[in-house]
């Protein structure tokens, strides 16, 4: 799994050798598969006193809208029913993620580099919060149209007592007159001869011969019968004593349920269009926002390490799970005369910031694909 990490060092002469010799060592190796330079503007720094609060505000703005990227990919992923419809559909600004962090520019008109740190992030706070409460009633509008639909159709190619028979049954199968009508009843397999032996006794008011073998699957049969109005629900009384089921059935009731499939069918069709627009959408905008966030983070990150006047060099390291102790290893070793103090041999956690008690001599943040990983 590809994995992103955003570093910062001061510009001091030995830092920039250092990053030199970062980048000498990745193209002979396969630490990482490219080192970039990351672009973030001039940002305003404001009260110094007041980075410490923005640093906290910050971190956990950024676990949110790692949350809600997540979310949304999981509701991708169940709307189009395919993780690779997800991966093709998870764009940022209309490209795939990797090429958008790698080519990233700051996008002053939606985030002007002249406002305070504390209105950047509350701009993309208001942005993520509001996508995570569209996306929970959204979601949940579209999966009550489903789950009725899905429902129905249960209902409607289930059991024998509750399965469509339009195709089996004709008019005349059902005799409805002033006093006769006619009844379906549920028979199990093994229970056909008894059934035959003992309908006619179930009421007096049933019409001798009358039953007739409507249909049958591997549960049983659905058979007819033909009564008095009036002895109705003497016969439903004895049928149930006998284990035999009526079920209740007309062709307007039948046509009726047809129609509500139809028409919840036409609505899931139109709902999924318009949901997957807006996943499509607001997963664009959210991972946008997010890489916004992690700049912000470097730079706040960066005074408050490195101190005033602003001088750091933001890089892009591309990596996977797999080189990232021996990157980790590296790191530590070029940039020791940052901080020697920084520890170097805790390897409990293979990627730098993941683990809150870790403390690296340089920044860095790690921006995991994972948010795509929703197998």
């Amino acid at each position: 799994m590809t994995d992103f990490w955003l570093i910062s060092v001061p510009l001091d002469k030995t830092s920039l050798t250092s990053v030199e010799k970062l980048k000498r060592t990745i193209a002979k190796t396969n630490l990482a598969s490219s080192c970039c330079k990351f672009s973030i503007p001039d940002l305003k720094v404001g009260v110094l006193d007041s980075l410490l609060s923005v640093s906290d505000d910050l971190s956990k703005l950024d676990t949110l809208t790692e949350s809600v990227i997540k979310k949304t990919c999981q509701c991708m992923k169940e709307v189009l029913e395919s993780s690779d419809k997800v991966l093709e559909n998870a764009l940022a600004n209309g490209v795939d993620l990797m090429n958008f962090m790698i080519k990233f520019q700051w996008d002053k008109a939606k985030y002007p580099t002249s406002l305070p740190l504390s209105s950047l992030a509350e701009i993309i706070n208001k942005e993520v919060s509001q996508v995570e409460a569209e996306l929970k009633s959204r979601s949940a509008a579209y999966n009550s149209v489903k789950a009725s639909l899905q429902n129905l159709e249960h209902k409607l190619d289930g059991n024998l007592q509750t399965c469509s028979l339009n195709d089996v049954m004709r008019k005349e199968d059902l005799v409805v007159s002033e006093y006769l009508t006619t009844l379906l009843v549920v028979v199990a397999r093994g229970s056909y001869s008894q059934w035959e032996r003992s309908y006619e006794s179930l009421s007096k008011f049933v019409v001798p011969r009358s039953s007739r073998k409507l249909y049958e699957n591997g549960e049983g049969g659905v058979f007819s019968v033909t009564l008095f109005k009036r002895a109705v629900c003497e016969f439903k009384a004895k049928a149930q004593e006998s284990k035999f089921f009526v079920r209740d059935y007309s062709f307007d009731l039948e046509e009726q349920k047809q129609r509500e499939i139809t028409q919840l069918s036409f609505h899931k069709k139109e709902q999924y269009g318009i949901f997957v627009r807006w996943l499509k959408v607001n997963f664009s905008e959210v991972f946008v926002a997010w890489i916004h966030l992690k700049a912000l983070r470097v730079f706040v990150e960066s005074v408050l390490r490195y101190g005033l006047p602003v001088n750091y060099q933001a890089l892009l390291l591309q990596t996977d799970r797999k080189h990232s102790k021996k990157l980790k290893e590296e790191l530590a070793s070029l940039f020791v005369h940052l901080d020697p103090t920084a520890s170097i041999t805790d390897v409990s956690c293979d990627i730098p910031g993941l683990c809150q008690q870790e403390y690296f001599s340089y920044i860095c943040f790690h921006i995991s694909t994972n948010v795509l990983d929703i197998s």
